[in-house]
């Protein structure tokens, strides 16, 4: 046994007042070095120089299992006594106190620190940066993020942008550092940026006019004209998000740090050998890629499209809007009618890629030829007869009667009655067929010498009557007038006093004019002391006939014939039954 110096032992009492001195030195929100003095599956216990050891819970220890009696833990002392006297201890508690004394000492808002995202919270992410820190969800990066799980478990560089000490707050932002890594290479970028360049992008975003497309430094902008050369109403169909594009550089504005983009810029310009790839009278195939009121634009290849205007879509038909004949997506053939290539413009006809029916109408129906059809429309000055399908011919209503003035065609026709008629003239050009009705018979008047003679007697029936005189129909459908002053040798006040309509007269032929197509008759008796008397009241009772230079003569009974046989045709102004005058 050793020798004990039982002069120099401490007393009990000076024992009890060192530990309780040295108990006094702890403080409580203070960190403190600690000796592990036991040890067993559940925790440590370690002295701190306390009245007993502080037990600490194995699960706050992050090296448990290498832990041994007599290492040196540095814990942070919450009270000084608890329930067993011993003071409450916390290894965690030191650690971040420790870090963030660290951080208050040796960063400043606007430092750079390291970190790793640990959960996420509402509006945000958790980091450890030795102490927990919040990083906003608006600051994790410079776009929006839709979803901030993705980034938990990940370690970063980040920016304090706000450290609050009383309540021990750190604010971080992952954004400001790459926004500033982003300024910097955009002036890098801006500066390396040539026209005509090839460079590589990402599709960043799409929008209704184009994309923005990330150049690896900044953002530059695709309209949607320089996608293709092609027609593109939706961005959508020609990239899509995240896609990795080879662009051309267009133009770079580094006053405002703007860079447009071309895609088919890539490419040869199709426009520049379209003339010579489709030339004029060209049979061509393509798509209806648009159909606009006046036409539709088909698609010839990428890049080139060629306008059918509703004029050119049928040899027949009028074409009132493109969409009545056409639609998108159909496919069509049809023929190149020019091309003006500076202006990016192909004219097409639809209809000059079928056989045009006008040329085999003509073929068909050569002049003379004798048709039949229905009465399909009329007009002021004609009708219009169908020949075949949607061709319709039109009789003039000069070329209805040889033998009467028709002012309209109603006056013979009606819509839809059949009629026959003879081929005039088709005009393949103007698209338009002339007919004739009264060239289905000889005309009357050519041979009208050789079958009335001035002087022959003549029986006709009595058609119209006027103020002026009677109509008289005679043999061949040819009207004759016996002028008021022709209907006896007595004078007559009215014509109805000595004829009426459908009465049967006998008169003589007293002039005849082929070109003007009028024949004169008479009713008197020829008697000279009668004809003198008659002559004499005509020069006083016949207005129609009073500037006639002779009675007999052309001059006057031309004149009254002009206006008979035009008033003739006017129902409105005829009085069949004589009544009016």
């Amino acid at each position: 046994m050793s020798n004990i110096d039982l002069d120099n032992m401490p007393s009990m009492e000076e024992l009890l007042n060192g530990k309780t001195a040295q108990t006094k030195a702890i403080q409580e929100n203070s960190i403190v070095n600690g000796t592990i003095a036991g040890k067993n599956e559940n925790g440590i216990l370690l002295d701190v120089g306390g009245k007993a050891e502080s037990f600490i819970d194995r699960n706050e220890l992050k090296d448990f299992d290498n832990l041994k009696i007599g290492d040196v833990l540095e814990v942070y002392v919450e009270r000084l006594e608890g329930e067993n006297s011993a003071p409450q201890v916390s290894v965690k508690k030191a650690e971040g106190q420790r870090a963030w004394d660290d951080i208050v000492n040796n960063h400043t808002e606007g430092s750079l620190i390291t970190g790793k995202i640990t959960s996420r919270v509402k509006g945000g992410l958790i980091v450890d940066v030795g102490v927990e820190a919040f990083l906003p969800g608006s600051q994790v990066d410079i776009g929006a993020v839709r979803d901030l799980d993705v980034y938990v478990g990940q370690e970063m560089e980040f920016k304090i942008i706000k450290i609050n000490t009383e309540r021990k707050n750190v604010v971080l932002s992952r954004r400001e550092i790459l926004e500033e890594q982003r300024n910097t290479q955009r002036a890098k970028l801006l500066e390396e940026l040539q026209p005509g360049q090839i460079r590589k992008g990402i599709v960043k975003n799409i929008t209704d006019f184009g994309a923005f497309v990330d150049l690896n430094g900044m953002d530059g902008l695709l309209h949607i004209t320089d996608m293709s050369w092609s027609r593109v109403t939706d961005p959508h169909t020609v990239v899509h998000k995240d896609q990795e594009l080879e662009v051309m550089i267009l133009e770079v504005d580094k006053e405002r740090q703007r860079v447009s983009l071309g895609l088919k810029q890539k490419e040869g310009n199709p426009w520049d050998t379209a003339d010579v790839k489709y030339p004029v009278n060209s049979r061509v195939h393509g798509k209806v890629v648009n159909v606009m009121p006046y036409g539709a634009f088909v698609e010839l290849e990428e890049g080139i499209e060629g306008l059918i205007h509703v004029t050119e879509m049928s040899w027949t038909k009028k074409v009132n809007r493109a969409g009545d004949v056409l639609n998108i997506g159909d496919e069509v053939d049809a023929v190149v009618l020019a091309v003006h290539k500076d202006d990016r413009k192909i004219s097409l006809g639809l209809r000059q890629a079928q056989s045009n029916p006008w040329e085999l109408i003509k073929e068909k129906y050569p002049r003379g030829t004798r048709i039949k059809g229905k009465v399909r429309n009329m007009t002021g000055y004609g009708a219009f007869v169908q020949i075949q399908d949607d061709i319709d011919g039109m009789i003039h209503v000069s070329d209805m009667s040889w033998i009467r003035k028709i002012n309209h065609p109603s006056e013979v026709l009606q819509k839809g009655m059949e009629v026959e008629a003879v081929i005039l003239d088709v005009d393949v050009e103007n698209q338009r067929i002339s007919l004739s009705m009264k060239k289905l018979t000889d005309d009357p008047w050519q041979n009208i010498q050789e079958k009335y003679k001035v002087g022959d007697t003549v029986q006709g029936k009595v058609t119209k009557l006027a103020s002026f005189g009677a109509f008289v129909e005679l043999d061949g459908g040819i009207d004759g007038l016996i002028h008021i002053s022709e209907l006896s040798d007595e004078r007559v006040n009215r014509v109805k006093d000595v004829v009426n309509v459908g009465q049967v007269v006998t008169a003589k032929v007293k002039n005849i004019s082929t070109e003007e197509r009028r024949i004169g008759l008479t009713m008197r008796s020829g008697n000279s002391s009668a004809s003198s008397e008659a002559a004499a009241e005509r020069s006083t009772g016949s207005a129609t006939f009073a500037s006639a230079p002779e009675v007999g003569g052309l001059g006057g009974l031309g004149a009254a014939f002009d206006a008979a046989m035009g008033a003739k045709q006017d129902a409105d102004t005829l009085e069949v039954n004589g009544t009016k005058e």
